[in-house]
């Protein structure tokens, strides 16, 4: 049996405009629709294929606001067992360092059945808000416990986590002993959808709410105030402008590769 924690994240909406605040440039998160982080799903989807294939508990952990309990059901609703929600306002504009040192010392207070700690700690790649992709190493850091990252395939057995991870390079192979964590990409799996049995379900499955005190976590070392990176300005994304269309009369190709150097494409 695998006892595993899948990090979980709400982001904005791709399909929503977003915008950062004026005051500190942070993300203006009331002002898109919210949704589980897509590459969250698959790292959710993971760990519910290793649990039916060898028994275990599946539990998510997240760190937002309220309106992340959103976010929570839907993982549930998949079919993890219960979750842990790190709310607390101070956490505001942290960067990927507090944002691992907190949910580090979160990890430290999930405990399974006999109190036991996570064998496996699964996480995205990277979130579509803010694309740091280093979370799930600096977790690790934290907690001294081995780092798989960037996954395309993964299996759990005999102890230890294995992998395969894609680069310019080739596909390498990964190993290492349990507890680990690891961070997977979209190529891992296709997430499944929920039932409306999980999505019941998931009305009455324990989501036990913790602050930052009860991870024994100072206010004073996270949050926008506290961050080791500062956004001094912001520019906002230009305007769509209208495509510029070539008719081909026996020359169209030069027409498109002389647009492409104007350019800088080609």
């Amino acid at each position: 049996m695998t006892n595993i924690v899948v990090l979980i994240k709400q982001v904005p909406d791709t399909w929503s405009e977003r915008k950062l605040t004026d005051g500190d440039f942070t993300l203006d998160r009331e002002a898109a629709d919210a949704v589980l982080d897509e590459i969250n799903e698959r790292a959710v989807e993971e760990a519910l294929l290793i649990k039916e294939s060898q028994g275990g508990e599946v539990k998510v952990l997240s760190a937002g606001p309220d309106r992340a309990t959103d976010a929570i059901r839907k993982a549930l609703s998949m079919g993890a067992d219960s979750a842990v929600h790190l709310n607390d306002p101070s956490l505001h504009g942290s960067d990927a360092i507090q944002t691992a040192y907190a949910l580090a010392a979160a990890l430290g207070n999930v405990a399974f059945e006999n109190d036991e700690p996570a064998d496996l700690i699964i996480a995205g790649n990277e979130a579509t808000d803010g694309r740091t992709g280093a979370v799930p190493a600096i977790i690790a850091e934290y907690l001294q416990i081995p780092a798989l990252t960037q996954l395309r395939k993964m299996s759990v057995a005999d102890g230890k986590v294995t992998g395969e991870r894609e680069t310019d390079e080739g596909i390498f192979g990964l190993e290492a002993p349990l507890p680990a964590i690891v961070s997977v990409t979209e190529k891992i799996n296709e997430p499944r959808f929920p039932s409306f049995k999980g999505i019941m379900a998931a009305k009455k499955k324990t989501v036990q709410t913790i602050t930052l005190a009860d991870i024994g976590v100072e206010d004073g070392i996270v949050g926008v105030e506290n961050a080791g990176t500062t956004v001094t300005s912001s520019t906002p994304k230009p305007p769509k402008t209208a495509g510029e269309r070539v008719v081909d009369e026996g020359d169209g190709g030069d027409k498109i590769a002389t647009y492409l150097v104007g350019q800088k494409i080609i």
